[in-house]
Parts: structure tokens; C-alpha cells; sequence
């Protein structure tokens, strides 16, 4: 998918907020909780988060359909909320947007994190280089798993 990426500010926060509930029921299928952070995150909580980081996205016809959010501390750029439209996962828009938020920093390592049943972000994660520092036990049915990726010496 050619879309391109741009910036995304305050003003998307109410339509990025969709786009994250969307795309992360699946993930709590998947864990069986329906209070994953991104799924009770509030419309104020998402613009105090916009306000100290970066956030970019990719547009369809005026719909915003992908989105990824990083904060750079120090050297370290940490990858946060990589989400895809339900409707449009699989087509290439997580790389997309996985590499725009890798350029235009100059941290030399990112850092993320997803749980460990989410076989789809590992699998683009490793694709792309991150590898896995440590898991972390949350309780019994939800394991995150940390990676990071050296960006440049």
C-alpha cells in the first residue's frame, strides 16, 4: 500500500481513538480481557499522550486507518500503539508505519513491547529486525514480551 504517512496531532485524537479500539478487540480476544489498556485509554489520557510524543498515520479516503505513536528518551525511541484498521491488516500498512516511526529520530535503539500471543506483531517485529530482550508474566493468560532493535552506532 503506497498511502502516505504524515503527523498526526490533537485534532485526530477523537478518530485515532476509534482506530485503536478497532484494532485492538482482536488483541482482547486474544487475551480474553476486554480492559487492555488501549481499549479503556480515555479521549484526555490520548491527548496528554499526543502532547508529549509523536504520532503518525495513514489515511484511506479521509478515514485515518493506521496510526503508530513514539516517545524519544534519551537515545531510546520507544514504539508505542502500532494499530491497523481490522479491515486492512495483513496489506503492508503496520510496515509502513513500523518504518516511518524509525526514521526521522536520532535514537540509536527503539523499544516495544506486545503479548505474547500476538504471533502477527512478533512475526513483523522480528521481520524487522527487534529482538527479544525479556517476557514479563502480567497474570496467567497475558505474557509481554520486550524487544528492542540498535537503530544506528
Amino acid at each position: 500500500m503506497g498511502n502516505e504517512v504524515r503527523p498526526l496531532t490533537a485534532a485526530d485524537a477523537g478518530e485515532l481513538l476509534t482506530l485503536q479500539r478497532a484494532a485492538f478487540v482482536t488483541e482482547a480476544q486474544l487475551y480474553d480481557d476486554v480492559r487492555l489498556p488501549a481499549l479503556v485509554q480515555s479521549l484526555d489520557e490520548l491527548r496528554a499522550e499526543l502532547a508529549i510524543g509523536r504520532a503518525l498515520g495513514v489515511r484511506l479516503g479521509g478515514r485515518v486507518v493506521g496510526a503508530v505513536r513514539t516517545r524519544q528518551d534519551d537515545a531510546v525511541l520507544h514504539v508505542n500503539r502500532l494499530t491497523v484498521a481490522p479491515d486492512l491488516q495483513g496489506r503492508g500498512l503496520g510496515s509502513q508505519l513500523l518504518a516511518a516511526a524509525e526514521t526521522g529520530t536520532d535514537a540509536t535503539e527503539a523499544r516495544l513491547f506486545t503479548g505474547h500471543r500476538s504471533a502477527g506483531n512478533l512475526r513483523l517485529y522480528e521481520r524487522f529486525g527487534y529482538v527479544e530482550d525479556r517476557r514479563e508474566v502480567v497474570h496467567a493468560g497475558l505474557t509481554l514480551v520486550y524487544l528492542s532493535k540498535r537503530l544506528r552506532s
